[in-house]
């Protein structure tokens, strides 16, 4: 399988560079260079699993969507081979029933994948329809999530699907938990903030204000130069409403690299203008780039979770290229076995005799219904 190219996004490599009469850096350099590599490894880590997911969904395409279609047709054939022999007399009693429960457990898993006509099988044949099927497990889903959120769900209506209680459920259940972190880190805090001696509570809140200043005065220099509605040539006044809408977007997240890039784009400052900035200013930039940091990791730790979620990862397994790899070679591997011995069955229930056989060893079968 080939692997996509590495579409990355730009990093900040080209603000962290040095210009070569910087030999030596103060402690207040090395510490905001320091947040700037961690910002562009960060960013490259992003793209890396934008570009991860892209190339998994393509393997997929390529090598488990054939295999599913293939497994689809040879249960349908056996579907309908089951539904052909049931009313044949040699079968006694029991072999009837037990080909029915066969039968309507592989309709009902074609069913759910959206087969219409397997959905209608199905009901022909079992004694409770795939509608009550599923309210009765939504009904011991909810009252199973109810128990493990201690509240219960109201706003979900009654005839909620299992698959939304299950999201709403889940999404809950995460937000306890982002809460109780949340908790936790704001206790932290506070007892760093009890700790820490008033003189130095006193300086991170200047260099906290210091930083929103610049971050802000940054903004204003931008919009002031982009603004689109002070430009009379079309062309340029494209570009600069792209790039107010960048500057728009960089200041909501306080994305402070980004707002230097536009900067820098838009001839506002030297790239190297950093290097002779004073160290207090340089320690308020660095707070800036360490919320970026904080956020940047949550992003990740957020995409990371949700190509888990969407490549049915196990828990706790963090996708990756060996990971998704192993994980498609499984995958390849149970839907090549279950394709053949579909084939096998559907070649043993096509005469009484052998429907006889490959019911007696489907004895120990149990659907519930």
């Amino acid at each position: 399988m080939t692997r996509s190219p590495d579409h990355a996004r730009p990093g900040a490599s080209a603000l962290s560079a040095l210009p070569p009469e910087a030999q030596a850096l103060s402690p207040a350099a090395r510490a905001y260079h320091l947040q700037l590599k961690r910002i562009e490894k960060l960013q490259s880590q992003l793209a890396e699993l934008e570009a991860l997911g892209q190339t998994h969904r393509s393997d997929l395409r390529q090598w488990v969507h054939p295999l599913e279609l293939q497994r689809r047709e040879r249960m349908r054939e056996l579907v309908h081979a089951l539904a052909a022999q049931m009313t044949d007399k040699a079968l006694s009693r029991l072999q009837r029933e037990r080909a029915s429960a066969m039968l309507c457990h592989l309709a009902q898993t074609l069913a759910d994948e959206g087969d219409r006509e397997m959905a209608a099988l199905h009901d022909r044949h079992s004694p409770r329809t795939l509608a009550q099927k599923k309210q009765a497990a939504a009904d011991a889903l909810r009252a199973r999530l109810e128990e493990a959120l201690g509240a219960p769900l109201d706003d979900l209506g009654k005839e909620a699907s299992a698959e939304a209680l299950l999201r709403a459920g889940m999404a809950r259940l995460r937000q306890a938990d982002d809460d109780e972190q949340a908790r936790r880190r704001a206790k932290a805090q506070a007892r760093k903030a009890k700790k820490a001696p008033a003189g130095q509570q006193v300086q991170q809140q200047a260099r906290q204000a210091d930083a929103d200043t610049t971050l802000r005065n940054l903004f204003r220099q931008l919009a002031s130069a982009l603004h689109p509605d002070r430009e009379p040539d079309p062309e340029q006044r494209l570009r600069k409403t792209a790039l107010m809408s960048a500057a728009n977007a960089a200041y909501g997240r306080k994305d402070l690299v980004a707002l230097m890039r536009l900067q820098v784009q838009t001839e506002l400052a030297e790239p190297h203008a950093v290097s002779r900035l004073t160290d207090d200013r340089l320690a308020a930039l660095t707070l800036l780039l360490k919320q970026q940091v904080a956020d940047l990791e949550r992003e990740r730790a957020a995409r990371q979770q949700r190509l888990a979620d969407e490549f049915d990862l196990p828990t706790g397994q963090v996708p990756n290229p060996n990971t998704l790899k192993q994980h498609l070679l499984r995958d390849v591997s149970a839907l090549e076995a279950t394709v053949a011995g579909l084939a096998r069955d559907l070649e043993r229930v096509q005469t009484t005799a052998g429907l006889k056989r490959w019911l007696n060893d489907q004895a120990s079968f149990e659907t519930p219904d």
